[in-house]
């Protein structure tokens, strides 16, 4: 599929494949990376983009994944297949390890059925078998070990084993003690000799403790000797030892066994670990190029938009210095092969090569770093003439190299091709070469395909403007500050700049100017045209991007009108609700009031003192749902507000269509002012409100904090109750809520810390009785967890 074969290396593939390596857990799935290569399967593509596109999904938005031990299962698999063969302590315990991760793995997705098709059929209806967890658990223990009562007889031997340790260690140390009091003993305590504990004792003291010898000293001053007493006793232990790992073995053997006929789910268990290592790779990679998933087509066509070079992109992304320039480019049924040109250092190898690499990336089920609305189709062949390929041994020169490669490209190339030639008919004589490369184009565009090549050839820029199937294309150069802007402009050709670039470097003028009489005054026009045209179309893109730019700032605009517009009508619903609650309220404690005076009045028997306490009761009842009577004033209507007033936030003004008084909490982007209104939020302009000042001022918040705990501006959303008692944390806690409740917060940060858990126990149980209260969470386990809550309002 690809000519040469190390063109994929070429176009930079072989360091994507590395860097996704990298990101694998798994040996298993590291070889799988390696063996990655472009696929023509549209299937096949499909369902490895899909899979990539899941997984990248479900690593930024969903729990992660409860991925612990990838410990690859099939060579433990391979082992115990052998009959008479058994797996020791510790591949048990790497088994047990990974059967953990695939049941809760399996059961994860389970949870998740239908939300990632295609990863889905990565289990491939894949059961969770208990029973081999099971079996293993009843034998290793969580540290890798076999368990002391995995067999009754291994249970009995190892109390024996510890018991008669015990017993010669008292023994040993009887003797020990013994030998210090008759002065036999060297410096220093019992020590190991040969697995068996022994006595240091001096060389002229040997034949006074019977034992027997195990070693001595480099200086032949000390003899080891484990008395006569303990061997014995020693002895007997090391028989139960062999008799212990021969039961240890005989259950190991068993656990084999029966772990035999579960062989084949074991590997498909072992495919799914290495299949979701390989998959997650791909998916952490995507992450890093911030790739996405294109529109997958049925014809060979490409239409890339904001492509970036992936390469370019980390190291630009590692240094932090610079942003790449993202590249626009369309390959369709019209414009099949793009012919690049313009200045050298221009980005022309670089539009070429981000072709290539994107095209061998998305055919090998790699996401691409490109918008979401890009569109890539599929090609049965990638040609590629890129760098210098001669060969000594093969006795080629550059350009017979080139020409090798032509030879295979216009032989075996078709309509499914894609072709990316670097440099297209350098490497010999330029009168030579030029005609030959447009030879070889012509023949290539009789057979559809598809490519991108770049030239700094004039006669294959002419070919491309006059021939059907073939497109000029040119890389943006800014001829005022001569630097490269990197920027693909579609339709014209560039030029090569290079009498410009080797002005601007120094050379010579006298060298410039003949080279340019010698160039011709045909071929100068040529180039001056060029030129003018690249300082057009770079004042088109200029006005393009300031006129982008003011259509993102129109639509921000709009949006935030929309916002504040659907802001004043949610409060504006949310008040009346209110209010009609309130009056309903109101009118259910009136009628039930009402009620109870009567009886009273019955009750007293008209008596007139208490009819009259009876009454004043009822009216001081009615006050209290009456409104407050503010000193009228008469409010006359003004166009405009004085033109002075400096409003800031905090500030009281009134409205002066209705003669409310509102407190200023928010000034927008815009000059308008948003108000508080009790429990309502508006917008007006300034010109539509009065600032309060003075004794007028005072009265006002004097009134209104009498129902009021206070305003926003002076409002914290944050509590700290750390290290309060339980009755003043709550008191502080009902009095901020209330507070937060009548302005409006939305949500309230407490700070109870963790300690025992008490005060967050508290806290707790008092928002859940809190009617105003939709929900609480803990804070991010980074910033504080379960020490923090935070409460939403509703």
């Amino acid at each position: 599929m690809i000519y040469p074969v190390n063109a994929a290396d070429k176009l930079g593939f072989l360091e994507i494949k590395e860097l996704v390596r990298q990101k694998c857990l798994s040996e298993p799935a590291r070889d799988l990376v390696t063996k990655i290569q472009p696929q023509v399967n549209p299937e096949q593509i499909q369902k490895f983009l899909h899979q990539t596109a899941e997984f990248k999904t479900l690593l930024q938005t969903d729990d992660p994944l409860p991925i612990d031990h990838l410990y690859p299962i099939r060579p433990l698999v391979e082992k115990a297949r052998v009959e008479g063969a058994f797996l020791l302590e510790e591949e048990f315990h790497r088994v047990l390890l990974s059967l953990r991760t695939v049941f809760a793995l399996i059961r994860y997705f389970k949870e998740r059925e239908g939300q990632y098709a295609h990863l889905d059929m990565l289990f491939e209806h894949l059961t969770i078998e208990n029973s081999i967890v099971r079996s293993i658990e009843q034998v290793i223990d969580d540290r890798g070990k076999m368990k002391e009562n995995a067999s009754r007889f291994l249970l009995d031997v190892s109390q024996q084993i510890q018991k008669s340790e015990q017993e010669a260690r008292k023994r040993l140390e009887t003797v020990f003690k013994t030998a210090q009091n008759n002065g036999w003993t060297a410096d220093g305590n019992l020590t190991i000799r040969d697995g068996r504990l022994c006595i240091p004792i001096l060389a002229e003291n040997k034949r006074k403790l019977k034992g027997l010898i195990h070693d001595e000293s480099a200086t032949g001053q000390t003899a080891y000797i484990e008395p006569e007493e303990v061997f014995h006793l020693n002895n007997k232990v090391r028989d139960l030892e062999f008799a212990r790992r021969r039961e240890i073995i005989r259950i190991l053997t068993e656990l084999t066994n029966s772990l035999r006929p579960h062989i084949p789910l074991l590997q498909s268990y072992h495919g799914l670990l290495t299949k979701l290592d390989f998959v997650r790779a791909k998916a952490l990679f995507a992450i890093d190029i911030e790739a996405a998933l294109p529109e997958i087509l049925k014809t060979a066509e490409i239409h890339l938009v904001n492509a970036r070079h992936p390469l370019l992109f980390l190291n630009a992304k590692a240094e932090g210095t610079h942003t790449i320039v993202p590249l626009n480019i369309k390959m369709d049924e019209q414009d099949r092969v793009i012919l690049v040109s313009g200045p050298n250092a221009g980005g022309k190898s670089v539009c070429m090569k981000t072709v290539g690499l994107l095209q061998l990336m998305f055919q090998s089920g790699l996401l691409i770093p490109a918008d979401g609305n890009s569109k890539m189709g599929i090609f049965k062949q990638i040609f590629a003439d890129i760098g210098d390929d001669q060969s000594i041994e093969s006795d080629l020169s550059t350009y017979s190299a080139h020409l090798s490669k032509m030879k295979h490209f216009t032989q075996f190339a078709n309509a499914r091709t894609l072709v990316l030639i670097d440099e297209f008919g350098t490497g010999t004589d330029p009168q030579f070469g030029g005609p030959i490369a447009e030879a070889v184009l012509e023949v290539l565009n009789t057979k559809n395909v598809r490519g991108v090549i770049t030239t700094h050839y004039s006669n294959l820029k002419v070919f491309a403007s006059d021939t059907a199937g073939l497109e000029n294309a040119s890389m943006l150069f800014d001829n005022a500050a001569m630097k490269p802007l990197y920027i693909l402009q579609i339709g014209k050709p560039g030029s090569s700049y290079a009498l410009e670039i080797a002005q601007n470097i120094g050379l010579p003028k006298e060298v410039v100017r003949l080279a340019k009489a010698k160039i011709g005054e045909h071929q100068q026009n040529v180039e001056s045209l060029l030129v003018n045209l690249e300082r057009d179309k770079k004042e088109i893109v200029d006005t393009k991007a300031a006129i982008l730019k003011r259509e993102k700032e129109l639509l921000v605009k709009q949006q935030e009108y929309e916002e504040l517009r659907d802001y004043v009508d949610t409060n504006r619903k949310e008040l009346i609700k209110q209010a009609k609650e309130e009056a309903r309220q109101i009118l259910k404690d009136a009628n039930k009031l009402v009620e109870n005076t009567i009886a009273e009045i019955k009750s007293a028997q008209a008596d007139k003192e208490k009819t009259k306490e009876i009454r004043s009761t009822l009216h001081q009842a009615i006050d209290k749902h009456s409104p407050v009577k503010a000193p009228v004033k008469k409010v006359v209507a003004k166009s405009d507000a004085p033109a002075d007033q400096d409003l800031q936030v905090g500030d009281w003004v009134r409205l002066l269509d209705s003669g409310n008084e509102a407190q200023v909490i928010e000034i927008a982007k815009n000059k308008n002012l948003i108000l508080a209104l009790g429990e309502l939020r508006t917008v007006v302009k300034p010109a539509k409100v009065e600032k309060l000042q003075g004794k007028e001022k005072k009265k006002v918040v004097k009134r209104i904090g009498s129902v009021s705990t206070g305003d926003a501006s002076d409002f914290s959303p944050e509590l700290d109750i750390r290290g309060m008692r339980t009755d003043d944390a709550m008191n502080q806690l009902e009095l901020v809520l209330d507070r937060a409740v009548m302005i409006g917060y939305p949500s309230l940060k407490i700070v109870h810390g963790k300690g025992d858990g008490i005060l967050r126990k508290f806290v707790r149980e008092y928002l859940r009785k809190y009617s105003h209260i939709s929900h609480f969470e803990d804070e991010h386990a980074d910033r504080g967890g379960d020490g923090i809550t935070y409460a939403y309002i509703k």
